[in-house]
């Protein structure tokens, strides 16, 4: 028997606490190297403007084994009126291959991309940040801010996009209820750069948004919008002046514009690079080694994170009796 397990079953069943410390331990076997996750299939269809992905992961410790298969669509929304990330995750025992679940993965999707930048904030922002930032509008710019206000105790959030402004008002509106954090809209990116502590880009731009000296001295920034060789957020001089963290550095050299088009410039190496998260979870490898360094956490998104997170869900929902059980044979 398998469970089905729908789009507002996960939403009851994934708070951000619960996803950052899965994620976090599902990090620390990475490194461990308890963790087996061959690189994730993609494929690219240019005449739709489509991303195709599938990704499995097996986290030995924690007993997770399952696959995601995610797609991006950038014209989903105004031509599907569907989002522009769908996604289905199944959950398999580790001890059969048996599949015990197969549940909605869009949600997660977005909460897991949230909680590995709310790893990376508490083990990569200064211990003092008060003010956070977003460029974005979006469901990953949701996560964002609610992942960034779990792992830091901030006093206000700043937050800038290209949407139009009632969509801006709305974001902002719902995000300081559910966080319990102010937002304050601001007139540009420069703006939200030169004065938060925290910046998550969640954006769809496939140039940079940003410029190397707008960042405010100390910062971190979390950045997860552009996922595929070349588009970036982020400028050149941006990834040079600061201590660039991976998810994983082989993902991101296969698949981070940010990071590449750098590479290609001649302007940045992969050495370069200081390390994957993971190591610094575990200690391996330093963090923030003072207040004044630009740390960038720079995200490519891990079937770790998914699977870990799916098999937490899997689980609640066993405890809880929520989701529709059903037969693959019947």
């Amino acid at each position: 028997m398998a469970l089905l397990l729908s789009r507002s079953d996960v939403q009851k069943l994934l708070p951000m606490s619960k996803a950052i410390d899965v994620v976090e331990k599902a990090f620390s076997e990475l490194a461990n190297g308890t963790a087996e996750m061959p690189p994730r299939t993609v494929m690219i269809d240019q005449e739709v403007g489509g991303w195709i992905a599938y990704m499995p992961s097996y986290l030995k410790s924690g007993g997770a084994l399952g696959v995601k298969a995610v797609t991006v669509y950038k014209a989903n929304p105004d031509k599907f009126n569907l989002p522009t990330t769908l996604a289905t995750i199944l959950v398999q025992d580790q001890n059969t291959g048996q599949v015990m679940s197969v549940m909605d993965g869009g949600y997660l999707t977005a909460m897991r991309t949230g909680a590995v930048s709310g790893v990376a904030t508490r083990h990569l922002a200064r211990k003092d940040t008060k003010i956070g930032g977003v460029l974005g509008t979006g469901v990953q710019a949701r996560a964002q801010v609610i992942a960034m206000c779990e792992a830091a105790e901030l006093d206000e959030v700043l937050s800038f996009s290209v949407d139009p402004e009632e969509r801006r008002r709305q974001f902002a509106e719902e995000l300081s209820d559910a966080t319990g954090v102010p937002m304050r809209l601001t007139s540009d990116t420069e703006e939200v750069l030169a004065n938060s502590d925290i910046v998550a880009l969640a954006t769809t731009a496939a140039n940079p948004i940003v410029k190397a000296d707008w960042w405010k001295e100390g910062a971190h920034i979390n950045a997860i919008g552009s996922h595929a060789p070349g588009v970036r957020e982020l400028d050149t001089a941006s990834i040079v002046n600061s201590k660039v963290i991976c998810d994983q550095k082989e993902a991101c050299l296969a698949e981070a514009g940010d990071i590449q088009i750098p590479i290609e410039e001649g302007a940045y190496s992969p050495g370069d690079i200081h390390g994957d998260l993971g190591a610094v979870v575990n200690g391996t490898i330093s963090g923030r080694e003072n207040d004044s360094e630009i740390t960038l956490f720079k995200s490519v998104g891990l079937a770790i994170q998914d699977i870990s997170c799916a098999a937490l869900v899997y689980q609640q929902a066993v405890e809880q009796s929520v989701g529709t059980e059903f037969e693959f044979s019947g």
